[in-house]
């Protein structure tokens, strides 16, 4: 083993050891080399090199999603520490405990017009769990020191490291504990390159106390009595993890009559008595003339929610107008306000809820099986209204979905992509992901690829064109495995924003809003050793399907062409035909 000789990079990775962080995503710089050194030279750690930062931190934000553990990942001084911060915004509304460790100057260099040097203290701050700005050790490079920063030399060494440990384990234990994004801030002077055999510091691994909510102060009598009187229930389910609802808590809901239990496609959550697709449910009512009638049907006494953010607008604006009498929102430590009516926070997981609030009903209740006989109709009119349609995004994703192997893992873009799949029933041995904690399309191919490395399953992304082109620099990598599959939907465009109201056939709608364009990714594929296939009709794509997921020596795009002007109009389209 090797280590850099100097002492706060030695303290972090022996810190980073001892609570068994090992996966460590690098993007090459010069600041960052004692920390790279000390890391790539001891077997302990995994260390992937990224160039890109920001491809970097969403890569290692999937990893971490993946393997529900902190993955640091690391860089040099200035700007490349900025191209982090959409990873960690994600990652903070998301729950994922992604570790930012970020290489400095030191602070008698900053602001004087040195290069690469930016004010990198607490930049993170509004969307990070825990900053440490670590102390520069005074025992490397004192002669430096003695000439621009005497005033470091106030403190002992002894005291730099007493510091810099104690940050050091208050970071971890918050990426650990609360599953947040933190960040670790360490100025380094120069020479970066010394290395020596042992390490010259001797760790105490500090333990730091840590309080969490208490879930016995929940009177769950009285939200159980709340739970049996309430005839209209609405149980609504955000992005959560595979398997996170226990198979009994599932089935009680399922079978119970007062109970209506929405699913968005990134719930992970699937019973042949919940309700998949939402969008399809709400606009029948919003184009229906008695509206009003309706919507008071299917506005709840009592809503639950649980799992992070919600993809459907609709549900959001209707939840928003027609508001329930109680809203308990379920979290270890968030309390979103989503629909501006929450009268409680319970501090809890969901399945400890559950089983306290019971399966007892009280009285009868019709409530379920109207809204099932909407959604048999819905279902039923989805078939047909395939069946008279031309080719279009409509078309591709129904196919696509249709013949996802079992057992994949699946990622999806944001935009297009996420509401296009809310549309379709997917596999219930599928295992789904999307970027919705800030919902961006800038680092859905690099989350998927992260993700995917240490998957016991193959994974595909689903993706749109903007989202792939805007975040290629994630297949610059030597870690895409064989098994990796892209469905890329080219509709030469946004074509989200055709649907959006502000819509307008001119040059600057399709140039500032939509963004038309006639890339394709098959240069990129040939660049970064991807296998492409390109289709522009169904009879294409359902040949192409059978043979997309066989085994190869190379990942695969299979890149999709659909018509730009015609898709907003067929999905519009859909919701007036099922209405």
């Amino acid at each position: 083993m090797m280590y850099s000789d100097i002492p706060s990079a030695q303290t972090l990775v022996l810190y980073f050891k001892s609570r068994g962080v090992k996966n460590i995503v690098i993007s090459p710089g010069s600041r960052n080399a004692p920390l790279t050194i000390s890391f790539t030279k001891n077997p302990f750690f995994k260390c992937f090199s990224v160039v890109d930062e920001r491809c970097a931190a969403f890569f290692a934000m999937g990893m971490s999603q993946h393997l529900q553990e902190p993955v640091a990942v690391l860089c040099s001084s200035g700007s490349a520490m900025l191209n982090f911060y959409p990873a960690v915004a994600e990652a903070f509304y998301s729950d994922i405990p992604l570790i930012i460790v970020s290489a400095d100057r030191p602070s008698y260099r900053i602001d004087i017009g040195d290069g690469q040097t930016i004010r990198q203290e607490n930049v993170l701050d509004k969307h990070i769990g825990y900053s440490a700005n670590l102390k520069q050790d005074v025992s490397h490079a004192t002669n430096t020191i003695s000439k621009y920063g005497k005033h470091l030399l106030e403190e002992s060494q002894m005291e730099v490291q007493r510091y810099n440990e104690s940050e050091i384990a208050k970071t971890l234990t918050v990426a650990f504990n609360d599953n947040y994004p933190v960040h670790i801030n360490i100025p380094f002077e120069e020479p970066l390159y010394g290395r020596i055999e042992e390490p010259t510091v001797e760790t105490q691994n500090i333990e730091v106390p840590y309080v969490q909510g208490e879930s016995s102060q929940i009177n769950w009598e009285e939200l159980s009595t709340i739970w049996r009187n309430s005839s209209k229930k609405m149980v609504l389910v955000g992005v959560n993890q595979p398997n996170a609802l226990e198979k009994e808590a599932l089935n009680t809901l399922a079978n119970d009559p007062t109970t209506l239990l929405f699913t968005e496609t990134t719930s992970n959550l699937h019973h042949p008595n919940f309700f998949e697709s939402i969008d399809s449910i709400i606009a029948p009512i919003e184009k229906s003339e008695h509206k009003d009638e309706l919507f008071k049907k299917l506005q709840p006494d009592l809503l639950v929610t649980f799992g992070g953010l919600i993809v459907s607008k609709k549900i959001k604006a209707f939840l928003r107008e027609y508001k329930p009498k109680n809203h308990w929102h379920i979290d270890t430590k968030r309390a979103n306000d989503t629909f501006y009516c929450l009268t409680r926070h319970i501090p809890c997981n969901p399945n400890e809820f559950f089983k306290n609030v019971g399966d007892g009903v009280s009285g009868e209740s019709k409530f379920k099986a109207f809204w099932e006989d909407k959604k048999d109709h819905y279902e039923k009119k989805r078939e047909a209204y395939l069946e008279k349609i031309p080719f279009s995004d409509f078309i591709a994703f129904d196919c696509i979905i249709k013949t996802i192997p079992k057992g994949y893992q699946v990622h999806l873009a944001n935009s297009s992509t996420v509401r296009y799949a809310q549309l379709f029933p997917l596999d219930q041995s599928l295992k789904v992901f999307c970027n919705r904690g800030t919902s961006g399309i800038d680092g859905s191919t690099s989350t998927a690829i992260g993700s995917s490395i240490y998957s016991k399953d193959a994974t595909v992304l689903l993706t749109g064109d903007l989202s792939f082109f805007y975040d290629s620099n994630a297949l610059w990598n030597r870690y895409v495995r064989p098994d990796f599959r892209i469905v890329l939907i080219n509709n030469s465009g946004g074509g989200i924003f055709r649907i959006l109201p502000g819509k307008e056939d001119t040059e600057e709608f399709e140039t500032f809003f939509e963004t038309s364009h006639d890339l394709t990714a098959q240069q990129l594929a040939e660049m970064y050793g991807f296998e492409h296939i390109s289709v522009k009709n169904e009879e294409e794509l359902e040949e192409s399907l059978r043979e997309f997921y066989t085994e190869s020596n190379s990942p695969k795009i299979l890149e999709v062409a659909t018509p730009r002007v015609l898709n907003n109009k067929i999905l519009l389209g859909y919701f007036d035909f099922i209405s």
